[in-house]
């Protein structure tokens, strides 16, 4: 008898997998799926192929909340290598290894800690940045010509790990939307230096850490203000429009509204009140 893959019942489930390297995002989320059986899961964060670590992912109902989760600042482990050049600016489409001169450990630590500001910068073209409603990386491995648009990232903080000539590692902690591969040419170009990242960890997303697929209460990183309601549950149970008459925060805005067995999450504008999501059950 055939092993039946996926349940018919969705499970809402929230967990951090750990994503091993060469593999896209995609292609683990499927076999994380598989292992759990259900295959309404999504992911937040895509990881490029070469990198690894910190990936969220989301079974059922839970799926839907990523928009409302405080997941950052994000924190990485980066190695960059000296003297190699990539079309990608990592280990994926390596061009040519040359030997690469020696860096001042005492500046190198001084330049990664100036690093802590609001950078300007270009994107790199394999990536997944959108252009004309396309992958930037699958137009770079078409070879078709575009130009990526400049961008802004935020480092918060940073730490020097190691040198052992020539690899460079420390770690970042960034906003959303940041690309490490262009931190670390940012960082190159403080020495007129030559190349590439050769290893990627993400280690975690704002309060998401792996710990071995523990399961998590999405609850405690939903980043909404609570609003009290006063009036029948049933309203909420028969997806019935509700006036601000029984909340307690009656200003614009959204808000997450807390039961015994589920929570919803409203708008308020204008005095209406709007279902964003409604009845996600806890488990």
């Amino acid at each position: 008898m055939q092993k039946k893959l996926y349940d018919k019942k969705a499970l809402n489930k929230l967990i951090v997998v750990n994503k091993p390297i060469f593999r896209t995002s995609n292609s683990y989320l499927n076999q994380i799926k598989r292992k759990y059986r259900n295959k309404k899961a999504g992911f937040s964060g895509t990881l490029d192929p070469f990198a690894c670590g910190c990936l969220i992912v989301a079974f059922g109902q839970y799926s839907k909340l990523f928009n409302y989760m405080e997941k950052t600042p994000k924190r990485y482990k980066a190695v960059v290598w000296l003297g190699a050049t990539s079309e990608s600016l990592d280990t994926e489409n390596i061009i040519k290894i040359e030997d690469s001169f020696k860096l001042d450990e005492e500046k190198l630590k001084k330049e990664i800690a100036s690093l802590v500001k609001t950078h300007d910068y270009t994107p790199p073209k394999f990536s997944a940045k959108k252009i004309d409603g396309k992958r930037a990386y699958d137009l770079a491995r078409s070879g078709e010509d575009f130009e990526m648009k400049k961008s802004s990232m935020t480092i918060y903080e940073t730490k020097f790990i190691s040198y052992r000539h020539p690899f460079i590692t420390f770690e970042a902690s960034v906003s959303e939307g940041s690309y490490i591969r262009s931190l670390a040419q940012i960082l190159l170009s403080k020495f007129g230096a030559k190349g590439t990242l050769s290893h990627l960890n993400r280690l975690n997303e704002g309060k998401f850490y792996f710990e071995n697929e523990k399961d998590l209460n999405p609850l405690d990183y939903i980043d909404l203000p609570q609003n009290e309601y006063s009036g029948n549950k049933s309203y909420f149970n028969d997806g019935k429009t509700i006036s601000t008459e029984y909340l307690s925060i009656k200003e614009d805005g959204e808000y997450i509204i807390k039961f015994d067995d589920f929570f919803s999450i409203i708008q308020i504008q204008e005095n209406a009140v709007k279902y964003l999501l409604n009845k996600v059950k806890t488990n």
